[in-house]
């Protein structure tokens, strides 16, 4: 089942696709953060949408057993991939191995973006 914060409601079967609005009820873009597993259409992703004006904000360390893209769309954060360090800014994509440790940390002007998952559900290992 979706998790708590997540409708089904808002999956609009449009023709031959499905539309998905916005929980919040909002026509827009701007400051949209959600959770999406089990996508209608057999999508086999999973996606979170990421938006804050804080510093310092995001995930500890942790794996998946399959890849994580991140589009980057406003500001950026320090990223750690595996061993390395990558300052990701918007305008890029990243892609995380499957079973890569992880971690991200928004930057001083915050950060939006879009992590998807290539799995119908969010399966994660968290290591610290």
């Amino acid at each position: 089942s979706p998790p708590p914060s997540h409708d089904r409601s808002c999956y609009l079967r449009s023709m031959d696709g499905f539309v998905i609005d916005r929980a919040d009820g909002r026509a827009d873009g701007e400051d949209w953060t959600e959770d999406y597993e089990e996508l209608p259409g057999d999508a086999s992703i999973s996606i979170i949408l990421e938006s804050t004006t804080k510093a310092g904000v995001g995930p500890r360390l942790h794996q998946h057993p399959y890849a994580e893209t991140f589009i980057i769309r406003r500001g950026g954060a320090t990223f750690t991939i595996g061993s390395e360090e990558v300052l990701g800014h918007a305008g890029q994509v990243l892609v995380v191995p499957a079973n890569t440790p992880h971690k991200f940390s928004t930057g001083p002007d915050g950060y939006e973006g879009v992590h998807i998952h290539a799995n119908h559900r969010f399966v994660t290992e968290w290591l610290e």
